[in-house]
């Protein structure tokens, strides 16, 4: 009995902790008015510039869509990582500009989610 009292309160907490620390996934669209943590997926527009201090720029726009916000990247980029290569990002708009945590950056193959030719 008290080994199903456990596993139940076991089974609530990692329940709770796995919706609590949710990151909502947005496309650039769908920024406006968000300060939270989230990740932000969509199309890479133009080349990466790198400033002085070693952080990169570049813009994002939805992958189906015009609508685009600046990304600041303080951290390297993936060997896939070109225009037009569909990307998701964690970090926070500030300023009007989205800032990426590092590490968090992964560029998806368009390839692997479209279907194969018979």
């Amino acid at each position: 009995m008290i080994a199903l009292s456990v596993a139940g309160i076991l089974a609530v907490f990692l329940l709770y902790t796995s919706i609590a620390d949710a990151t909502p996934s947005l496309r650039p669209s769908q920024l406006r008015g968000h300060t939270e943590k989230v990740s932000l997926a969509g199309k890479v527009v133009g080349s990466a510039e790198r400033d002085k201090q070693g952080v990169y720029r570049f813009w994002l726009r939805d992958v189906q869509g015009t609508s685009r916000v600046r990304v600041l990247y303080d951290d390297s980029l993936p060997d896939q990582f070109k225009p037009n290569r569909d990307i998701v990002l964690d970090g926070r708009l500030r300023n009007g500009l989205f800032v990426g945590v590092p590490g968090t950056l992964v560029t998806r193959c368009p390839s692997k989610y479209s279907d194969k030719e018979q």
